[in-house]
């Protein structure tokens, strides 16, 4: 097992202001105004009640200096200090209000900001090319997509309604100061505001490194958790187990640490947070005792004063944590936001053409590959100056020794990689013109590696068709020769297969594959090594079902068992990259070259086998067939 590479490791840094400007647009959104509103009437109400929160403690110092000057036992409570009590009782609730009014209006766009976001993110990760998720680890795939979008909720939860909402409340609280007091208030105030936030940013600028560490640390031990528990098998095989502990605990170590010192650093932020504060407090407080002893300040107003201090410093304490949230929540979107920026490297045109997917709909179609290079990396070619033609119902196979480029030649036909130089033509036309999804549409791929959804065998088998009745599901099963199978099971078609199809033996997988493909009806067949994962009784059993399904299909197959393409129109004998030999299986035997001596080996290899199952087990025993049926965890036991 390899690392990951590192560039799916290391996420390069973005700036804070290009993140949040790739974030305006689901805030405002085009031609949505339904949204628009909704953020225009939660902005007005967060201005509305923070003036509401500003009037409460002017209010209650009303009422203080009201009951310090009429305190007459006999009178009761006056007509005025009951107005101003009922007022401030109002002027509080409808602060609380407002607030709640204001979530209550945002909710539905928040999440829905957020559904959006993971969508065009999931979206966008199956419209990347072949070549990016070979590069990356599904595991950190997926987890930088789900802490991406928490991290657009976090940030429009408390960065639109609680950073904004606080500054402004301390520049209102600031300037009321300077209204009712002096500039030498406001000024105490300013410095505080100014030097908690600037002493924020800084620290929590620093913490940042360390959190993008700890997420990093983190990516990399659920890729180890993920890929060892996938490969669950072979650990077994060899006995691993304690190697892939080993492994796992490094990370988690490591996570620990990074994990400390985050914590760590976290306590040093709030301590000096609340050293600002409390300076703060002890200059106002002593330069508003010396102006009530002097008579300038009432009672009222030395309350008034103390209470804006209260109330300016709860929401800047609080927005210490938030600005931490909302640099965590950044570092976390970058993630998502680089993953968007990922462009594919197999993009359709503009002016992109269509093309009929199945056979009902139109006749099988012809494929032509003219001078083929084709290289993964610059500095060394895969293909070279590869040639050859199917025709319209035709079948061609293409066979030789690992490495030679086989499939290589399928992916160019899916189009999961454009060529370097040349072209592949599928009905007379460059199979750039078409649009992806139209090209693939009409082509079938029985892959060599089957992966099944963690489902039902119908749901794998209907993946071919979604929509399929059925009856139709059936009928392909059983041109697969797997009908009678599934139906011996004791849920049927209902039967889950599990992770990755592991209930399953290779050749159940293989034809689950293929009744899939069957119910695609696709008007090419792509066959590759469509049955190595099947002993020689079943791939004889397949092969007659293969057979009828491409008798009007363009068919291409990619094989290593030469057993299986022997009544193939033509055969194509690749090696280093090139087409060294091509004719019919007779052709190519009278002419004693390198498919001539592939056929000579295989069947010597198959004259052993033979004579090992009839020394073995009996002649009329299959042990290929009771091996697969044993590797799968005994659904049709």
């Amino acid at each position: 097992m390899t690392p990951p590479p590192s560039d799916a490791r290391r996420v390069p840094e973005r700036p804070v202001l290009v993140t949040l400007r790739a974030l305006l647009p689901y805030l405002w959104p085009r031609n949505d105004v339904r949204t628009r509103l909704r953020v225009a009437g939660a902005c007005f109400l967060l201005v509305a009640a923070k003036v509401a929160t500003i009037c409460v403690p002017y209010l209650y110092s009303r009422v203080v200096d009201a009951l310090h000057h009429g305190r007459d036992p006999a009178a009761g409570l006056a007509v005025m200090p009951l107005a101003l009590i009922v007022g401030y009782g109002m002027l509080r609730l409808m602060s609380a209000g407002l607030g709640e009014w204001r979530d209550a209006l945002f909710a539905p766009v928040r999440f829905r900001i957020s559904c959006v976001a993971a969508m065009r993110s999931f979206r966008h990760m199956h419209a990347l090319s072949l070549r990016f998720h070979l590069d990356r680890q599904s595991g950190s795939v997926t987890r930088a997509i789900a802490r991406g979008t928490e991290a657009i909720e976090t940030i429009l939860r408390v960065g639109v309604f609680n950073v904004i909402p606080t500054l402004l409340e301390a520049l209102m609280v600031i300037a009321v100061i300077w209204r009712l007091f002096d500039w030498r208030y406001a000024a105490i105030m300013l410095a505080a505001v100014v030097a908690y936030v600037g002493f924020t940013v800084t620290f929590t600028s620093w913490r940042i490194g360390i959190r993008r560490e700890m997420n990093e640390i983190n990516s990399e031990a659920s890729w180890k958790a993920l890929d060892s528990l996938l490969n669950y098998e072979t650990v077994k095989y060899f006995g691993n187990e304690d190697h892939e502990s080993r492994r796992y605990e490094e990370a988690q170590a490591r996570y620990e640490r990074a994990a400390i010192r985050t914590q760590v650093s976290l306590n040093g932020l709030n301590f000096g947070q609340a050293a600002i504060i409390a300076v703060t407090l002890t200059l106002v407080m002593l330069l508003a005792a010396q102006d009530v002893a002097q008579g300038r300040l009432s009672v009222g107003r030395f309350v008034l004063v103390n209470t804006y201090l209260m109330q300016l410093y709860l929401p800047l304490n609080f927005l210490g944590s938030i600005y931490s949230a909302m640099r965590t929540a950044l570092v976390d979107l970058e993630q998502m936001f680089h993953l968007m920026d990922e462009m594919p490297d197999v993009v359709d045109r503009p002016a992109a053409i269509g093309l009929p997917a199945r056979l009902d709909e139109a006749p099988a179609a012809s494929v032509r590959f003219e001078h083929v290079r084709f290289s993964y990396r610059p500095d060394r070619e895969i293909l070279h100056d590869v040639s050859f033609s199917v025709p319209a119902g035709g079948r061609v196979a293409i066979v030789g020794p690992t490495g030679a480029g086989k499939s290589t030649i399928s992916r160019l036909l899916f189009r999961f990689y454009d060529v370097t130089a040349g072209r592949v033509v599928v009905d007379g036309h460059d199979v750039r013109d078409y649009g992806q999804a139209a090209l693939r549409a009409a082509i079938g791929v029985v892959p060599q590696d089957t992966v099944l959804f963690n489902d039902t065998i119908g749901y794998n088998i209907a993946y071919g068709r979604l929509g399929a009745s059925q009856d139709e599901i059936e009928h392909a099963a059983r041109l697969a020769q797997i009908h009678d199978f599934i139906a011996a099971l004791p849920d049927g078609y209902a039967t889950r297969v599990g992770e990755r199809g592991l209930k399953l033996s290779g050749g159940e997988k293989q034809r689950v594959a293929i009744a899939r493909t069957i119910l695609k009806n696709p008007r090419i067949l792509i066959l590759d090594e469509a049955t190595s994962a099947l002993d020689t009784h079943t791939e004889q059993e397949i092969q007659a079902a293969l057979r009828t399904v491409s008798a009007e299909r363009t068919t291409v197959i990619i094989a290593h068992r030469l057993s299986t393409v022997v009544d193939a129109d033509e055969i194509l004998v690749m090696g280093d990259g090139v087409v060294k030999e091509r004719g019919t299986h007779r052709s190519l035997l009278a002419r004693d070259g390198l498919y001539a001596g592939m056929w000579a080996a295989q069947a010597e290899e198959r004259a052993e086998e033979e004579v090992g199952e009839g020394v073995g087990t009996g002649a009329g025993e299959r042990p290929g067939a009771e091996a697969g049926a044993a590797s799968g965890t005994g659904l049709g036991a």
